[in-house]
């Protein structure tokens, strides 16, 4: 089998930014595995082509700790800055390769992939992130009406009545992005919006003023039902709405499944872990989206330096 001194699960920001802080402090081999196609695949997948991708998280600038940095810059910039990452420190990714187990080895831990064991290492970082699976609603979606149910709006209908769900930085975004053709309407269960950024928020107040996006604030949705126009819409309240399309932009869920199969310990919902974002598992860390309950990709960066300094510190002899 395979031996490495650090194996890496997901080749997001945050990965990635393992491999390269790993590589600057002569800590080799590392590999990287990474379920998709692509490094950043989340990125690559839901962001719309010059979607801005946010240095500052809710109007928090983090300083950068480590190696890997960047400024507000566009979707594009932001994967070319990542690919010259991993072509600059030869990163050893091997894509579509999902890892679905982890056991305990006299050496360390074993990954396998498939029903294959894939490689063995002493150290262990997952860096898989939330938004690898979006959010589903608690409710189940109608099997008549799926293909009228989204979770990204990478394209733009060019006509229609639509709904976003949601009340965040992604749903604002959407919003704004679906209104150029579409009459859009914005449901979300609080009275006010908390969780966007000033400059979406900007945006959003502005298509609501021009009359392009309706919002249907404290408003939560019971039940989805088939209708000969689309998809109907019942609100608790009572209310009912057909729309041609839905888009739910509810956020990501920790992978809690995996975690727990490995034998991550969970305390109140979130996995266990110290302020090295090291888990119960010796050896075992977290990075990125995975390890923070609220964060940014500035912040994804520095939990990998924090995680290769701490694994220096504490496990020197096994990975020099």
């Amino acid at each position: 089998m395979e031996k490495a001194k650090i194996a890496v699960i997901g080749a997001g920001p945050a990965g990635i930014a393992v491999g390269v802080e790993a590589r600057v402090k002569g800590i080799s081999p590392v590999v990287i595995f990474e379920k998709g196609e692509t490094f950043c695949d989340t990125i690559q997948r839901l962001y719309r082509p010059g979607k801005r991708v946010d240095a500052v998280f809710r109007k928090m600038k983090v300083e950068p700790l480590g190696v890997c940095s960047f400024e507000t810059e566009s979707k594009e910039e932001f994967l070319q800055r990542m690919e010259k990452y991993i072509k600059e420190y030869q990163l050893d990714i091997r894509y579509k390769k999902e890892i679905n187990a982890l056991e305990k080895t006299d050496g360390g831990y074993r990954l396998r992939a498939g029903s294959e064991w894939v490689v063995e290492a002493p150290l262990v970082v997952i860096a898989i992130g939330i938004f690898g699976k979006p959010r589903k609603p608690d409710y189940p979606i109608p099997k008549e009406v799926r293909d009228r149910v989204f979770f990204e709006a990478t394209e733009r209908p060019e006509e229609g009545r639509v709904l976003v769900v949601g009340g965040g930085d992604t749903a604002a975004e959407t919003a704004c992005f679906l209104c150029e053709t579409c009459e859009v309407y914005l449901s979300y269960r609080r009275p006010k919006f908390f969780r966007i950024n000033p400059v979406n928020l900007e945006n959003l107040e502005k298509k609501v003023q021009e009359g392009r996006v309706k919002l249907l604030m404290n408003t939560d949705i019971d039940h989805l039902e088939p209708d000969p126009e689309g998809v109907k819409v019942v609100f608790k309240d009572g209310r009912e709405m057909v729309f041609e399309r839905i888009y739910y932009c509810l956020g990501g869920s920790t992978p809690a499944g995996f975690l727990r199969s490995i034998g991550v310990e969970f305390a109140d919902g979130r996995p266990k872990i110290d302020r090295y974002y090291e888990t119960n598992l010796p050896g075992v860390f977290l990075a990125g989206d995975i390890a923070l309950e609220k964060g940014s990709i500035m912040a994804a960066f520095n939990t990998a330096h924090i995680v290769v300094e701490r694994i220096l510190e504490k496990y020197g002899e096994l990975v020099r």
